[in-house]
């Protein structure tokens, strides 16, 4: 099924016909069996790879000040010297550690090719653009009445807040809201995205399903350190969104339990000013360290 001189990148991504997706679906429930009678033997959590959302030509999505990229990356680092400073026989891999662009398809080959035991990605969440229309005037009509002028603007909700935490999994066919929209866009990005992914567009709904089936094999750990981190957020106050099972190209094909958090609205000023504070970052890392380490004795026993 695959070009093993590619899949090390991890640039396959087929769109498969519908005989091919049974065996697909066949073949996951009997990794995810076997898998997950390997992960519950003797499992210690070595390495973790922390993915900064974003970077480089992608980083569009902006607040007031700040934009989503920078503050994914400060988070990410913080993060990251945090897990070394507190688990201290744990490895931190960084996706990216500066200001650059990094394809949706290499992060999680960075996680996969170190045999990452977990594989972070940090975000912040943003609201759509919504058209309306505002009076900006009138004028005096032919009646005499007067007829008001009204011109078309753009404008986010800027009072929408709160944490979501994402895994890979069964997203439906029709599942295309906002955020898969916009962590998916990056595909479009990279050149040659077309070779890269074989022909999958993050436009086309029914690609999802694809996405869905690629790897969903450590579904129930990625969940189970998804709603640690969910709970570590509401613990200190935090509006809970929930944790979603959503059909994000970054954890598609994650070889390890993967989960992408949304660490605030960077759209609310309120939330902005708290992602970029000291207090705000000491905070999110705080809970986001909480739940690893959390995790990390769940699993290790």
């Amino acid at each position: 099924m695959f070009n093993p001189k590619r899949s090390k990148l991890m640039k396959n991504m087929p769109l498969l016909r519908p005989n091919a997706i049974l065996i697909v679906f066949i073949s996951m429930i009997i990794a995810t069996t076997t898998s997950y009678q390997g992960f519950t033997q003797e499992y210690k959590i070595k390495t973790i790879v922390l993915d900064a959302g974003h970077g480089g030509k992608d980083g569009s999505t902006r607040g007031a000040y700040s934009t989503e990229k920078d503050v994914a990356l400060k988070t990410a680092l913080r993060l990251g010297a945090a897990i070394e400073a507190n688990m201290k026989d744990v490895k931190v891999i960084y996706t990216r550690s500066t200001d650059v662009f990094v394809p949706l398809y290499e992060r999680i080959a960075i996680a996969n090719n170190a045999k990452a035991d977990l594989f972070i990605s940090i975000h912040c969440n943003d609201m759509p653009m919504i058209r309306s229309s505002v009076v900006t005037g009138s004028r005096k009509g032919k009646n005499g009445k007067r007829i008001p002028i009204t011109e078309t603007v753009y404008r986010k909700s800027t009072s929408t807040r709160g944490v979501e935490t994402f895994v890979s999994g069964m997203g439906r066919i029709n599942e295309q809201d906002e955020v898969i929209k916009r962590e998916n866009a990056a595909i479009f990005l990279e050149e040659n995205y077309k070779e890269n992914y074989e022909g999958f567009d993050p436009n086309n709904a029914e690609n999802y399903i694809i996405l869905s089936l690629m790897k969903n094999t450590f579904r129930t750990q990625s969940l189970k350190l998804a709603k640690l981190v969910q709970d570590e957020y509401v613990h200190v106050g935090r509006v809970n969104r929930g944790v979603q099972e959503k059909s994000l190209a970054v954890l598609a094909r994650a070889g390890m339990p993967a989960i992408l958090t949304e660490i605030g609205f960077i759209s609310n000023p309120d939330e902005e000013d708290y992602m970029n504070s000291e207090a705000g970052q000491i905070e999110i890392t705080n809970c986001l360290l909480k739940a690893i380490v959390s995790y990390q004795h769940k699993v290790e026993g």
